[in-house]
């Protein structure tokens, strides 16, 4: 799919695009292709001379791949964007988008829409000047991805929150640590997905910087980038903190019902053991004098001895107060 996107007055105004004669026609400041079929790249490349990476290209973690100058002067650059949407039934998770920098165009090209390209369409009509040029469109895009992150951490600060009054409440069963574990390793991972995001586009916007690429305006408002994520840094390390700290407290509980299951075995085999050593010396074969054998109350007197020998070590554990 192709999103062609041209400027009015600072406004993103969207051209709908079906047949290579409507691309063609247009002059636009942005081309936005959403895992495109071979027949639209090869519209983009007649076109504009631009030949879009393949999958197995984008996802190249290497530096030298993911920003360099073409020898045409096409910049390329490879950055993550972030999906965390609560209606999405499947987790978070980071996907690479490629960025072409050509003929005062921004091309952009990733397998599937990204919330943050949805709000920054949505934000650029509505705020007249904001974007003057194909730089203007790339510097939202990473300023908008920091927001992003910013709210997904937000939702993670929110969750833990959740969790932790589960894991302080009076009765924690295993049942509810297992739902704590599974919530707890669910946003850790989001977390690090933000981290790794956050230090991509920090790549990202230093490459442009580096590459004396943006203009003053462009070039304070990567600083400004660059210390929203600096930002978000501190508040992913705290959040890490205290993850391991749920985490910790949630195993600590499991091993304290575990161990309340393992004292309760502990204290019957003890209190079985003085029933279990009558039983044995009266059910010794020896030719010894017994003079219960010849006693009609002989086997009550035996049961007896055996009740009272294992209720007197309950009764001491308890007065301990060792069964709680």
């Amino acid at each position: 799919m192709i999103n062609v996107f041209v400027l009015h007055n600072g406004r993103l105004s969207q051209i709908h695009i079906e047949s290579r004669e409507d691309l063609e026609n247009t002059l636009p400041v942005w081309v936005d292709l959403t895992d495109p079929n071979e027949e639209e790249r090869e519209w983009v490349k007649g076109i504009y001379g631009v030949t879009l990476p393949g999958e197995d290209e984008v996802k190249d973690i290497e530096a030298s791949a993911r920003y360099y100058e073409a020898d045409n002067g096409d910049l390329h650059l490879r950055t993550d964007f972030l999906i965390d949407d609560d209606d999405d039934d499947e987790p978070a998770r980071t996907v690479t988008v490629a960025f072409i920098l050509a003929r005062e165009i921004l091309f952009s090209v990733h397998t599937v829409d990204l919330p943050v390209f949805r709000l920054v369409r949505m934000r650029a009509r509505s705020r007249p000047g904001s974007i003057a040029d194909y730089k203007d469109v790339l510097m939202d895009l990473y300023a908008t991805d920091a927001e992003y992150s910013a709210d997904a951490l937000e939702g993670i600060y929110q969750n833990l929150e959740d969790v932790s009054r589960a894991v302080l409440q009076k009765d924690f069963s295993d049942q509810d640590a297992a739902v704590a574990l599974n919530a707890i390793a669910q946003e850790e991972d989001l977390n690090g997905r933000i981290r790794r995001n956050m230090m991509d586009t920090r790549r990202a916007v230093s490459f442009l910087m580096r590459g004396r690429l943006l203009n003053a305006e462009q070039f304070e408002e990567a600083r400004q980038i660059l210390r929203d994520i600096e930002s978000l840094d501190g508040h992913t390390s705290f959040l890490f903190d205290k993850i391991n700290f749920l985490m910790d407290a949630t195993v600590g509980f499991i091993n304290i019902n575990q161990n309340k299951i393992i004292k309760i075995f502990s204290v019957a085999s003890v209190a079985f053991l003085p029933p279990t050593l009558i039983a044995s010396i009266y059910g010794m074969n020896f030719k010894v004098w017994f003079p219960e054998l010849e006693w009609s109350l002989g086997y009550p007197f035996a049961l007896g001895l055996m009740v009272v020998s294992a209720i007197t070590p309950f009764w001491y554990f308890k007065r301990r107060g060792w069964l709680k």
